[in-house]
């Protein structure tokens, strides 16, 4: 519900702050008052257009901020329109898209008139008002349709059909035959024969390096033989006698160091053949890394995967077996719903088409006729396909289209001789309004509330006398005691129905012109619904008029 709307600097409104409650509010004024602007501040807040030219002259730009109530929950709504740049949005003080705008104002908000803001130009949302309507029960459809859709998933977790098994069956026992030919064991294989192709790669040069090594640590000229000269020097000489300790010992390490590198040496010996054989070796390890793995031990890793899949699927053809029997099962049983479902709509369809035109013809469309169509459904695959989207179970409505597959739309032909055509795409802005309130009326009596706002705007054009009362009553019906309506009228008939009503009028100042709004009450009202009936506030008999509509209407609804 809208409870609060200011506007600066939109169009001729320079300021300007209103606050509504339930029931109906009329919203009237002379022509080009400002009346209509203050629809289109309620769109720019539900993601409509922003027109720089909206933006007041003088001004920079134009602010609108509204605030709603749904359900226990507050929202602060607010769209700045510069005259230069992008418009912004905020939602309770956090910034927003326009398409969060929308997504928010289609719950809050139907604008009937010339806006696109109309929750029931939505098949989805005609479709749920058909049901509605018809006691159409769509839950046991949704359920089969979700299992079915869970079927198709966990056929396609075990490989697709058959023939995708085998095709992926054949791709792992080629890649596990692969692995299994290496004889993978060792996770460090790698690195160990790196180090062996590197001590048979160099043999020759290893084996020249350790010669010159042990010559220079044990022939007469090298490290030992001068350790012996130190050792001698030393001999029995008391300052040094731990320094030679140390010598004796490390000319015993370096004698012993000499030998082990001989040793070393003499224990390499040029084999070309094994070294050839690590190379080929160490190629089909770098090959099979390079499909499965960085280093042998995730090839190996990889392994264990592959084998669990192949094990998966060769065991899976039962299992495939039964998901099958079953989901052939379900879709017979789908099938069967989506019979049952489409069959209890197009039962309800030309009942709902009949409620509304019944409607029609007090709401000066006596000659305009009304259809509700139902096609036939869609493939339960496509239906399926949908469902399988929202692992919620909420339904995607896609094309229009729900879990019975079916595409409810209704239809009105506003003039005779004229073919039914969707609603946005045939009416006038008035005839619309009209269509849609006529159609509210009929779907609030099966307990149709959402959305708690709606405006009507245009809903009397072109129309007067005993049809303005009858749109008057129908707009003060459907507004009923918790609904907020809010009207922007020409008409004293429709205004006179009004629980509260703003008036919107032109004050100019020093040149300046700015409209001002203010809520009309006892004899102002009178004076006000007088203007309208007359455009003579002052006239008696306008007044006396004026006061019989508001008797009329307080006493009608007295007995609602």
């Amino acid at each position: 519900m809208l409870e609060e709307l200011h506007v600066s600097d939109l169009g001729v409104i320079e300021r300007l702050g209103l606050t509504f409650g339930p029931g109906m509010t009329a919203l009237t004024g002379e022509t080009g008052a400002g009346k209509t602007l203050v629809v289109e501040a309620i769109d720019l807040l539900l993601g409509g257009k922003a027109d720089p030219a909206f933006v007041r002259s003088g001004a920079t730009e134009a602010v609108v901020e509204g605030r709603f109530s749904e359900a226990g929950t507050e929202w602060v709504v607010r769209r700045v329109v510069p005259r230069e740049g992008r418009s912004r949005a905020y939602v309770n003080g956090a910034m927003a898209s326009v398409a969060e705008l929308a997504e928010l104002g289609n719950r809050l908000v139907d604008l009937h008139g010339q806006h696109t803001h109309q929750s029931l130009l939505h098949q989805s949302t005609q479709r749920a008002a058909l049901d509605l309507f018809g006691h159409v029960d769509t839950e046991p459809l949704r359920l089969l349709t979700a299992e079915y859709a869970a079927l198709g998933r966990a056929l396609a977790e075990l490989g697709g059909d058959h023939r995708a098994r085998a095709r992926e069956l054949d791709l792992l026992r080629f890649q596990l035959d692969e692995i299994t030919q290496a004889a993978l064991e060792d996770p460090d294989e790698d690195d160990r024969l790196d180090a062996e192709e590197d001590r048979l790669g160099d043999a020759i040069a290893h084996q020249e390096a350790s010669a010159i090594a042990h010559d220079a640590l044990l022939e007469e000229t090298g490290a030992v033989e001068s350790l012996a000269v130190v050792i001698e020097a030393l001999r029995d000489r008391a300052p040094f006698r731990e320094l030679q300790t140390r010598a004796r010992a490390l000319a015993a390490e370096l004698s012993e160091l000499g030998q082990d590198i001989r040793g070393v040496g003499e224990g390499i010996e040029p084999n070309p053949e094994r070294l050839a054989e690590i190379r080929t070796r160490r190629k089909l390890l770098r090959d099979l890394c390079r499909k499965y793995g960085e280093t042998v031990s995730e090839v190996l890793d990889e392994a264990s995967r592959l084998q669990a899949r192949y094990d998966e699927l060769a065991g899976a053809e039962g299992r495939a077996e039964q998901l099958q029997e079953r989901r052939r099962l379900v879709e017979s049983k789908v099938r069967a719903e989506q019979r049952r479902v489409g069959d209890s709509r197009r039962l309800a369809a030309p009942k709902l088409a009949a409620a509304v035109q019944a409607h029609l013809a007090d709401l000066a469309l006596a000659k305009a006729r009304i259809g509700v169509e139902v096609p036939g459904p869609s493939s339960v695959d496509d239906v399926a396909g949908d469902e399988a989207v929202n692992a919620t179970g909420h339904r995607r409505d896609r094309d229009g289209a729900d879990v019975a597959g079916e595409r409810v739309q209704f239809l009105l032909a506003a003039n005779p001789g004229s073919p039914l055509l969707p609603l946005g795409k045939v009416a006038s802005g008035g005839e619309l309004a009209r269509a849609m309130l006529a159609l509210r009326l009929v779907l609030t009596e099966v307990g149709y509330t959402s959305p708690a706002t709606l405006v009507f705007d245009e809903v009397d054009a072109g129309i007067g006398g005993a049809a303005g009362t009858a749109v008057g009553e129908a707009l003060a019906r459907l507004a009923g005691r918790d609904r907020q309506i809010l009207v922007v009228t020409h008409l004293a008939q429709v205004a006179a129905w009004a629980t509260t009503q703003v008036t919107v009028h032109k004050h100019q100042d020093e040149g300046s012109t700015e409209s001002v709004a203010s809520v009309v009450r006892g004899k102002d009202r009178a004076v006000e619904l007088a203007r309208m009936l007359s455009g003579s506030p002052e006239s008696r008999s306008a007044r006396t008029h004026a006061a019989e509509l508001l008797d009329g209407a307080t006493a009608a609804r007295a007995t609602w």
